[in-house]
């Protein structure tokens, strides 16, 4: 029992030793504007990433000192799910006729059209490229990256550029040669 319980002090030092609070108030801006890249809609983003941080609360073991690369994949992961979600959606509207075939002066934009693309081409990569090439997109570097993504930090600019080359693949499939 002795030596049980000298195992589990330092895990208990850590997670007495965990701030929430100044942890959420030194992340929840840069993983919400994250998460807003990602679904284009920043209301929604505030969520996805308050449901994020929420996780970590709820997950001890994930706080500490990756806790920061945890909840970014986490929120990223809540993003591509959302994407996903939208994309169902989508398809049983038109599979019911009940499509609203209207657009914002935005969405005709050229760039909102291409923030569209992009979107779609993320949602139907495997889901750990798609994360590995947002959390890059997000500014994470190489070792923020490897902590993020639990990978050997040399293994990380190999995994990007497959991440690169699938989404150009992707790409190229559903909407022919870029312009």
């Amino acid at each position: 029992m002795n030596a049980r319980s000298r195992t589990l002090e330092p895990m208990e030092i850590e997670k007495a030793s965990f701030d929430f609070e100044t942890f959420f108030h030194a992340h929840y801006v840069r993983i919400a504007r994250s998460v807003s890249r990602v679904v284009g809609d920043h209301a929604r983003a505030e969520e996805l990433a308050v449901e994020a941080f929420w996780k970590l609360w709820r997950n001890p073991r994930a706080q500490g000192n990756k806790a920061g690369g945890w909840v970014h994949r986490t929120a990223v992961r809540l993003a591509l799910n959302e994407l996903r979600r939208r994309k169902r959606s989508t398809r049983y509207e038109l599979l019911s006729g009940h499509a609203n075939p209207s657009q914002t002066p935005e969405e005709a934009h050229a760039t909102a059209e291409e923030r569209a693309q992009v979107r779609r081409v993320l949602a139907a990569l495997d889901a750990r490229q798609a994360e590995l090439l947002l959390l890059r997109g997000s500014g994470l570097s190489y070792g923020e990256l490897a902590a993020a993504m639990d990978v050997n930090p040399a293994s990380v600019g190999t995994l990007i550029a497959r991440a690169q080359q699938a989404f150009r693949k992707e790409y190229v499939k559903q909407f022919g040669e870029a312009k």
